[in-house]
């Protein structure tokens, strides 16, 4: 299916224009709201780079990249942050965690550590900061993955103002999209987050979370709706 015009894309929902025009679609809207942010061809080079590590990665249904630039786009365009270096970060955010040994390039010492140090060399220390920030830890065999996973959120972003709004982004859409997920992964994914929207409605509520204050709503909101989504999965689980 032809793509509709820029117009068209600039106000469709963002799952809409993955279910509809697929990652083609959102490759257009991101490149149509980044176009007038400062160092804009920096956007786009990390979107080449996301592209060629996550190459063979599925989200779902889709490829994994449409995760990638929906947490991106919702960035520049629903939370309004004219900041490359954030967009650049929503388009990296699982680089590290998962192909550390790809983005290290053959790199001496531990894959994660060379990896972010790569990260840096490209894309300045701000964004490896960030990406090191919402990179989940190794798993610890000794812990529950979930409770380990909700300690790593709230210690992370807790001292991360920045690397917040990645988190916020990629919560979103992996909670109210949701129910784009199959079968038992939907159970799966509301298990592990919905403990966690009290702690992003605290942290996204914060003066230093730098946000305007109609953006912060818009994300309660949204977390209000992820919770609905969650409730319902789990109550027929």
């Amino acid at each position: 299916m032809s793509n509709p015009g820029a117009g068209v894309l600039a106000v469709m929902p963002l799952h809409t224009i993955s279910e509809v025009y697929g990652e083609d679609g959102l490759r257009q809207r991101l490149l149509l709201e980044s176009a007038e942010l400062p160092e804009s061809e920096r956007v786009t080079a990390a979107l080449e780079l996301a592209a060629e590590l996550h190459r063979d990665d599925r989200y779902g249904r889709e490829p994994y990249l449409s995760h990638l630039l929906r947490v991106a786009i919702r960035i520049v365009s629903h939370y309004e942050v004219r900041d490359p270096d954030l967009v650049v970060a929503g388009l990296l955010h699982d680089a590290v965690e998962d192909h550390p040994e790809e983005l290290a390039d053959g790199r001496d010492g531990d894959a994660r550590t060379a990896a972010l140090a790569a990260l840096a060399d490209r894309f300045g220390t701000r964004v490896a900061d960030i990406v090191a920030a919402v990179t989940n830890p190794t798993p610890d065999p000794g812990r529950d993955k979930h409770e380990q996973y909700r300690d790593h959120v709230a210690t992370n972003l807790d001292r991360s103002p920045l690397a917040r709004i990645v988190k916020l982004s990629d919560f979103t859409d992996n909670g109210v999209g949701i129910l784009y997920a199959t079968g038992p992964v939907m159970a799966k994914l509301a298990t592990k987050y919905r403990p966690l929207t009290d702690v992003y409605r605290d942290l996204v509520t914060r003066p230093d979370t730098p946000l305007a204050e109609h953006v912060k709503q818009h994300i309660l909101d949204q977390l209000d709706r992820a919770d609905e989504r969650f409730d319902a999965i789990l109550a027929t689980d």
